[in-house]
């Protein structure tokens, strides 16, 4: 069993599955910076599902820059929420505002928080992959 891969996409789809029930569920309005994470997550939790089934470990190739990208916008939303100052530089202009924390337990996770933890996770474990030995 590959396990890496395994869990770069049970990630991907609690994350999808996750941000799915935020939206639908709850009825959070999501956010443009939400969007844009919603863009690389969502094909994520397809193609990794797939690589898994085939058992493809060059599948790296084409999902890392995915979720490198994702887990930087995560990233960024993650701090516009918590470091005041950066608000001056919100992207959302209509809408939702991106600064909006729809949760906040314990005092610091947050929705964008969530999405870059299963980026990093994604991430980590496709760099695992990559350094595998060829088979």
């Amino acid at each position: 069993m590959n396990k890496p891969l395994l869990l770069s996409w049970v990630a991907a789809l609690a994350a999808t599955l996750g941000s799915l029930y935020f939206s639908e569920v709850m009825h959070f309005i999501p956010c443009t910076l939400c969007w844009y994470q919603r863009i690389f997550m969502y094909p994520l939790a397809i193609i990794l599902g797939i690589a898994f089934y085939r058992n493809d470990q060059g599948i790296y190739r084409y999902v890392l820059p995915l979720s490198i990208i994702g887990m930087l916008i995560s990233g960024y939303h993650t701090l516009l929420q918590k470091l005041p100052f950066l608000q001056q530089f919100e992207m959302c202009t209509t809408g939702v505002p991106c600064s909006k924390d729809y949760i906040n337990w314990l005092g610091f996770i947050t929705i964008p928080l969530l999405a870059f933890i299963a980026f990093t996770v994604i991430t980590i474990s496709l760099l695992m992959l990559a350094r595998r030995p060829r088979v």
